[in-house]
């Protein structure tokens, strides 16, 4: 059931794509700046139709700075940063308040480079369980792990799960605990993240794109 919705949603979106998301870099500022975190809002590009003085940041620019990071610990925070505000856009005005809060978490460091060594060691079940930041839940640590993930394509590489990626899953029927065997959040993320692989192998997709098409959906897979 699940993979025939699938089949249909993937032919009817073949053409769609994530779009670059909007932010404000004089919102984050502040919350930055005391931090020296400041110069990560240079990730941006100025956009063309923001009249407030927005700009764009796309999931690409955040695999560039992943690589230029490598697993320097500032450059993982500079990573981290820029995966809230992409994560967060224009529309979460509680982001730049919940990234100052991780970044004043003495743990932070450890944090990042202990679940950063998780993920590309492939213990994706052993990341979630070590990630604990002030203000950082799962929608938004996930998005830390889809973007430090820097395994070859071919791996079952980290994937973002959020509210509104399990809303489309809860939507195709498809229990995450169910089909972990298990409540244990650790084990249901990483059972989510293998199932995507699947999904997207068989349909003829990658399963970040598999991914953003959920997000998208935002739970409406019945519409026609």
């Amino acid at each position: 059931m699940v993979e025939t919705t699938l089949q249909r949603l993937v032919v009817r979106y073949a053409e769609s794509v994530q779009e670059p998301v909007q932010f404000r870099p004089e919102t984050w500022r502040p919350r930055l700046v005391p931090h020296g975190a400041a110069h990560v809002l240079d990730i941006g590009v100025e956009s063309a139709s923001g009249l407030g003085g927005e700009c764009l940041v796309e999931r690409g620019d955040l695999a560039r700075l992943r690589d230029h990071a490598g697993d320097d610990a500032e450059g993982l925070r500079d990573l981290f940063v820029a995966v809230m505000i992409w994560g967060s856009g224009t529309t979460n005005g509680r982001g730049p308040r919940y990234t100052e809060m991780a970044l004043s978490d003495p743990r932070l460091p450890k944090v990042l480079q202990t679940t950063c060594e998780a993920v590309r060691g492939g213990d994706l079940g052993g990341a979630y369980r070590q990630f604990a930041l002030r203000g950082v839940g799962r929608s938004f640590f996930t998005k830390w792990f889809a973007a430090v993930d820097d395994r070859e394509a071919t791996c079952d590489r980290a994937l973002i799960l959020d509210r509104r990626v399990f809303r489309s899953l809860n939507a195709l029927g498809w229990s995450s605990w169910q089909a972990a065997g298990t409540r244990y959040w650790p084990t249901r993320y990483a059972t989510y993240v293998n199932c995507m692989h699947a999904w997207a192998s068989t349909l003829g997709v990658t399963a970040d794109w598999l991914e953003w098409l959920l997000f998208h959906l935002n739970g409406r897979v019945d519409e026609t």
